[in-house]
């Protein structure tokens, strides 16, 4: 418990860092093991099988993304029990953030096993593609329960107060894939598959990292069937917040549908190799806000269920901050770079220069991202599922979607590159405006005592219960 009272006391600056470091460490973390990853796939594979797995991870990630739904929403009710001290909601929820995501993921793995050819097909799998595709997926789909395990577990231990082993379980599965890559790649010569292995592999060992921390770790939460046993106003609950994460990674499933057709439509093959490299920079250039959006969640839900409304606003202030300041940084290195780092990912002159202006142009509103991020999170933490989702699929599904279909009708593949700022500043504009017209309403101080007096009599009666 002591773990977690520390949202409540500790200084936030120091709070935020020492959740938002290592949560930012495990994020550059998978987005460097991701660029490996393709070095290795694109230099001994193929460039089919490139294709191929950039077909099936945004599958397999919306499968798995059940578990972070659950971890998430999940978490954000734990964050709040254990602010306002209700120790019992908080070993139910886990419980039941459990019991979801084995159930789920495994009902999903199952249909994705009999609907491979239709699901590979849906987001492009087709020509010399699709047979690598199906191989690596139908591997994949081994490992997708302990993916979802992971992106589960990992979102509740940062909600106990444990950064630094939810660090390590993202850092784990990066490692384990790097060093497996080479072995199944190029030692024993296993193709595709041997990268579906190696990536599989490593989920198995995230998951068994991360179930170690309950089962003799210094976890206060534990897996018991007690707690598994399935309460409908909790599951909703949960549900209903996690389904701003699960929406999210719709949508951004969506998009890669849209973008990907767009992108060869207007610019061929060309077109998505540019992308591809942008991509990738993507991933690496959002690391440090993402990770102080990760470590600002569990903060501001405890504050929030202790209903210490000063040290909530004062966090959120500081997040954005420190977020933009960050994106800031990165937006100029960008900037200064943008002629050198295509080289880092391709020899090819043509490639070089097209990819050159697209990057000054897609990371054009970058240091506004912290806007959107930690306003949309900020709702998601406290429970208001509704608002959260609305700013959660405001980027994508509001601005970015319509735009990369609507733009390039009348500029061309440029368009394209030009929705993506355009769909920054309008995701932070709303996102701001929303959070200045529909604050948090906190409970009055009646609300407070009546509901803290139902607690204490509601685990008076579970303690007889048990006794």
């Amino acid at each position: 418990m002591k773990s977690t009272e520390k949202f409540g006391k500790a200084p936030l600056g120091k709070l935020l860092a020492g959740q938002a470091i290592p949560a930012s460490v495990g994020i550059l973390t998978m987005s460097i093991y991701a660029i490996v990853d393709t070095i290795y796939v694109g230099n001994f594979v193929g460039a089919d099988a490139i294709g191929a797995i950039t077909v099936v991870l945004p599958i397999t990630f919306l499968i798995s993304s059940i578990g972070m739904a659950i971890g998430v929403g999940g978490s954000s009710v734990l964050s709040r029990a254990l602010g306002n001290k209700n120790q019992s909601k908080a070993f139910k929820t886990f419980g039941h953030q459990v019991m979801m995501t084995i159930t789920l993921a495994l009902l999903f793995v199952v249909l994705g096993a009999i609907y491979t050819d239709e699901i590979i097909h849906v987001f492009g799998g087709m020509g010399d593609v699709e047979g690598p595709a199906i191989a690596y997926f139908n591997i994949l789909l081994i490992g997708v329960p302990f993916l979802a395990w992971s992106m589960m577990s990992n979102n509740v231990i940062r909600a106990e107060g444990y950064p630094r082993v939810a660090m390590f379980a993202m850092i784990i599965p990066a490692i384990l894939n790097i060093i497996l890559d080479p072995i199944f790649i190029i030692l024993l010569d296993l193709g595709i598959e041997g990268a579906a292995w190696a990536t599989t592999l490593s989920y198995i060992g995230s998951a068994a990292f991360t179930l170690s921390h309950f089962v003799f770790g210094k976890s206060m939460l534990r897996i018991s069937l007690e707690y598994c046993i399935p309460s409908f106003p909790l599951i909703k609950e949960i549900s209903a917040l996690g389904l701003v994460t699960l929406a999210r990674q719709g949508v951004i499933s969506i998009l890669a549908i849209v973008l990907n057709n767009s992108l060869f439509y207007y610019g061929g093959e060309q077109g998505l190799s540019v992308y591809g490299i942008v991509n990738r920079i993507l991933m690496f250039a959002n690391f440090p806000v993402l990770g102080i959006t990760q470590g600002f969640v569990p903060i501001v839900g405890y504050n929030f269920g202790a209903r210490l409304k000063e040290r909530v606003e004062k966090i959120i202030k500081l997040s954005i901050g420190w977020a933009s300041a960050f994106s800031l940084l990165i937006f100029i290195i960008l900037m200064s770079l943008s002629s050198e780092i295509p080289r880092l990912f391709t020899n090819d002159l043509e490639l070089i220069r097209e990819t050159s202006p697209v990057i000054r142009t897609v990371f054009l509103a970058t240091p506004l991202l912290a806007v959107s991020l930690i306003i949309s999170a900020y709702f998601q933490a406290i429970g208001k599922a509704g608002a959260a989702l609305f700013l959660a699929l405001t980027k994508q599904g509001i601005f970015l979607i319509p735009l990369v279909l609507l733009l390039p009708l009348y500029f061309g593949l440029s368009g394209i590159w030009m929705s993506f700022p355009i769909a920054d500043i309008g995701a932070a504009l709303v996102s701001f405006l929303y959070f200045k017209i529909f604050p948090a309403k906190y409970p009055s101080k009646q609300e407070a005592d009546l509901e803290s007096k139902n607690r204490i009599a509601s685990e008076i009666m579970t303690n007889e219960y048990e006794s």
